[in-house]
């Protein structure tokens, strides 16, 4: 009886399509991967790769060839592109530790000669002088809550608290602002991409997508080569892109009440779940075991939910079952959390561009500080900016947008993946902003289903007392 064996096709000795060709053939061969990696070069890798995945559309073999790009100052507003590719792994430069310079930003190719490229300039550096303005006195706030500690020197002291005054200042940063962001994802996906980029409104991104194209091509050169504008993306971006209606002034209150829907949900989600995992263990058909769960009392399926959840550790993962039960809400959240909720990618998130006209966010310690008029005025020129730049162009706007702003996204997501989001994201180092919105979709998700959420390991605090600790304003 053979050996098992289990080893790497190290990247380092193998390109990533000699990689990939050698997992291919294994379907049909009956040789070790070492032996068919042995009979392959990078030419012959690229003969299969024309055939079959080119050729006959077999794309899953480039799933096998893994690339790690590095992004590097491109603005945050780009880096929403980059990262909307679910089946890829983001780290992102943090606007929660780190400190953006005066001249971290940049100008969309679009104003090249345009006459509001000026007074573009002028906003986004009034808006970094208000960033670099209010880091010390909300620092010295912070420095006289939290003491320092017994032998701790400036630097450490520093680290420690840093992020409590940096990621309150962070609203007033802009998209426009720059930041750097590694991405690993496998050829398929990277072709994707590239082709997602090329066929993307703002210039920036097609541009990036450009450079992505080309730095994929060296390491594979026949996976990524055909990738190119997708004409069904650009002209249905197109003709989608109607201009809104601007949000009347009376409407903000309703903003203030409105900001957490649940719009849908199934409403015989719990039972369904319960069924799911009844059929599996089981040998009924799915019809049958949702008449079992159906049939059975209160207290019943107390046990049954007790057998499914009861045992979950803090860092264990719900069964896959609880995926037959879905959600969608209509949220509005400041720009910031809205950071935070789109590395969530297992949800289906639709997020609106980004816009001045749902007013923003102001952090209790901004007012605290004495800072609260300068963060006003920065707010204020930014939202004059914003509308003359729409009547321009909508995307291009977007750029001189703080991340203080509130925004609009639509979210679909299953209850697997709500017990992963609300559990993350209400912890006690979350930030103040999407901690509010993890409380609330969770108020809202108990309320209609409370068998299942009731598993759910939150921080002990709710989205009201995380506004009156936090915020002067949302």
């Amino acid at each position: 009886m053979p050996e098992r064996e289990i080893y790497l096709l190290s990247p380092r000795a193998l390109s990533p399509e000699t990689i990939a060709v050698a997992f291919a053939k294994t379907s049909r061969s009956p040789e070790s991967f070492r032996d068919i990696a042995a009979e392959l070069s990078d030419e012959k890798s690229a003969q299969f790769h024309e055939k079959w995945v080119v050729g006959y559309g077999h794309a899953s073999v480039a799933e096998h060839a893994v690339l790690h790009i590095a992004f590097e100052n491109v603005s945050r507003l780009a880096i929403e592109s980059i990262e909307s590719n679910r089946l890829a792994s983001y780290t992102e430069k943090s606007t929660r530790y780190q400190r953006w310079g005066s001249d971290d930003f940049t100008i969309p190719p679009e104003l090249n000669g345009h006459p509001l490229h000026d007074e573009f300039v002028d906003t986004i550096r009034l808006l970094f002088k208000a960033y670099a303005d209010s880091l010390n006195p909300v620092r010295t706030l912070i420095f006289d809550r939290f003491a320092r500690r017994e032998n701790e020197k400036d630097e450490a002291w520093d680290r420690r608290i840093r992020s409590k005054y940096v990621d309150v200042c962070r609203f007033i940063l802009p998209a426009a602002s720059l930041a750097n962001v590694g991405m690993t994802a496998n050829a398929r996906v990277m072709e994707n991409t590239i082709r997602k980029m090329l066929s993307h409104e703002l210039m920036e991104v097609r541009e990036i997508g450009a450079q992505v194209k080309e730095v994929s091509k060296a390491e594979t050169p026949t996976l990524v080569k055909y990738a190119d504008v997708v004409p069904y993306l650009t002209e249905t971006i197109s003709e989608l892109s109607l201009t809104p209606t601007p949000l009347p002034l009376g409407e903000r209150l309703r903003v203030r009440e409105d900001w957490c829907n649940l719009v849908d949900y199934d409403e015989d989600g719990e039972n369904k779940v319960l069924a799911a995992a009844v059929y599996r263990f089981g040998e009924t058909t799915y019809a049958e075991a949702l008449a079992y769960v159906n049939s059975l009392n209160v207290e019943a399926k107390e046990k049954l939910a007790e057998s499914l959840l009861g045992k979950l550790a803090k860092f264990d993962v719900p069964l896959r079952e609880l995926e037959y039960c879905t959600y969608t809400f209509d949220l509005i959240m400041d720009q910031g959390a809205y950071a935070e909720f789109k590395r969530h990618r297992m949800m289906t998130q639709t997020p609106q561009r980004l816009t001045t006209r749902l007013g923003y966010a102001t952090p209790l310690l901004i007012a605290e500080a004495g800072f609260g008029s300068q963060y006003e005025s920065a707010m204020g020129s930014a939202n004059k900016m914003f509308e003359k730049l729409y009547e321009f162009s909508p995307a291009v706007a977007q750029y001189v947008v703080p991340n203080g702003f509130n925004r609009r996204v639509l979210a679909q997501f299953n209850l697997r993946e709500a017990f992963a989001f609300c559990q993350l994201r209400s912890a006690a180092n979350a930030h103040f902003s999407i901690r509010r919105v993890a409380q609330k979709i969770y108020e809202e998700m108990a309320r209609v289903h409370p068998l299942l959420t009731k598993y759910m390991r939150l921080h002990e605090e709710t989205w009201q007392g995380v506004e009156e600790g936090y915020f002067s304003d949302v």
